[in-house]
């Protein structure tokens, strides 16, 4: 199954189908094969602590975590240890609309229940992630970034590649201001391909290997964005989908109490713009060295393409940073 091949956590993901029907089989290891910057940890509270998961099925946390407001997950099936100390999740096989088929009303309709949701107290648990924005957006340097390169200017114009350039040198800003923002018990990589909607209705979240504390509108922002990153919805569709999943939020997080709209609406800003913040200059690094800038897991598009389609999602990004710094 199409995960992040390059996470040291994550063993393998597999659908196995069998006399008793189709489950999904999660691998996870405290340091495979994967990246440098992909390293697993043993601290629980790391972003990326490799048992995380394990114990968000384990506890019953995943599955009861949006339940009242119809946010699920997968179904636990069975859990246990391998012989060599790593641990196996065997799951639901979900059936339904993948994420990255929904429309944008269906996108909205979740981001209301996740408002709903993190609009509420929700008990944070031992092994929940702190810090996570900051270590993991914060954990790459690239070195001195040629902003004008003249592959990705001939799709980005002088102004976004300025305000690109702002956004990485002030990360440590929006590290802080998402950190200054109210803080809820966030999923922490809800993009489309985390997603299912069951047929009726429910949605269903998966990968629960980063979830902790953050900002309000943290979740919401890594939505918005990461449904165009990688070419799940039409980036035509980028000013609609921003208005209508942030409006849609900031409903949900009224009907459970919480009306600070100019505060969510900062955090999503400065949380949506931080953590891509490391995006551009790895794109620009990957391009100067003769190298694709498409993901290897998610995206096959042309790199031509893949800076296109990217162009106004950065201005979207550029313009929360201005909105989160100047605020």
């Amino acid at each position: 199954m199409a995960h992040n091949t390059g996470n040291q956590a994550t063993g393998g993901i597999w659908a196995v189908t069998g006399s008793g029907g189709k489950a999904v089989l999660k691998h996870l290891t405290a340091g495979g094969g994967g990246f440098a910057h992909w390293q697993a940890s043993d601290d629980a509270r790391h972003w990326n602590y490799w048992r995380r998961e394990y114990l968000a099925y384990a506890s019953g946390f995943a599955g009861s975590y949006g339940r009242e407001a119809g946010i699920g997950a997968p179904g636990l099936l069975a859990a246990g240890e391998r012989a060599d100390g790593s641990l196996e999740l065997w799951l639901e096989h979900v059936e339904g609309v993948p994420g990255r088929e929904l429309s944008v009303e269906n996108l909205a309709e979740f981001a209301r229940r996740l408002g709903a949701v993190q609009g509420r107290e929700v008990a944070e648990s031992e092994w929940h992630s702190r810090g996570f924005l900051r270590q993991y957006a914060g954990r790459r340097d690239f070195g001195p970034v040629d902003w004008d390169l003249p592959v990705a200017a001939a799709h980005w114009p002088e102004d976004l590649r300025e305000g690109l350039r702002v956004v990485w040198e002030r990360r440590g800003d929006l590290f802080a201001l998402t950190e200054a923002a109210p803080q809820t018990v966030c999923h922490l990589d809800v993009w489309p391909m985390n997603l299912y909607q069951r047929p009726g209705g429910e949605f269903a979240l998966f990968d629960w290997s980063f979830t902790g504390q953050g900002a309000i509108g943290e979740d919401l922002a890594n939505l918005v964005a990461d449904t165009f990153f990688d070419g799940h919805q039409p980036v035509d569709r980028l000013d609609e989908a921003e208005a209508a999943l942030i409006g849609a939020y900031l409903e949900g997080l009224g009907s459970a109490g919480f009306r600070e709209e100019a505060a969510v609406r900062k955090a999503v800003a400065a949380a949506g713009a931080a953590k891509y913040c490391w995006l551009a200059p790895a794109m620009l690094q990957r391009l100067a060295a003769g190298k694709t800038v498409a993901s290897a897991d998610y995206d096959t598009a042309e790199d031509h393409a893949v800076l296109e389609r990217r162009r106004p999602i950065f201005a979207m990004l550029v313009r929360w940073a201005r909105t989160a710094l100047e605020a």
